[in-house]
């Protein structure tokens, strides 16, 4: 299907979700977050990445660590501040009654 407009602009409010929702699973640092939004339609870029994980931070939803790598320079990684915990469970919350709400409006559906 061709992305237009609106389907762009429902995934750029759903990335903050999809980031919190990986984050929550596991520590993870930029390099695993771009790839397991890859396998998904949150996709992205670190030019996207990396602004969005800055304001997280800034919001007091998530917090990182610097961990040292065997393969080169230390990493961030990035785990749910208890704001953060707390957050994603609303987000997660309203996003399905979106969808019950959805169904409910009826209409045209596969």
């Amino acid at each position: 299907m061709k992305e237009d407009s609106t389907i762009s602009e429902i995934k750029k409010g759903l990335l903050v979700v999809a980031v919190l929702q990986v984050i929550s699973s596991k520590r993870s640092y930029a390099g695993e977050i771009l790839a397991a939004l890859a396998e998904t339609e949150f996709s992205s870029q670190e030019g996207t990445l990396y602004p969005l994980l800055s304001r997280l931070k800034r919001e007091g939803l998530i917090e990182h660590d610097w961990v040292e790598s065997p393969s080169g320079p230390p990493r961030k990684y990035y785990r749910l501040s208890k704001t953060g915990l707390a957050r994603i469970k609303e987000l997660m919350q309203y996003v399905r009654r979106l969808s019950l709400d959805l169904k409910k409006l009826g209409g045209t559906n596969e």
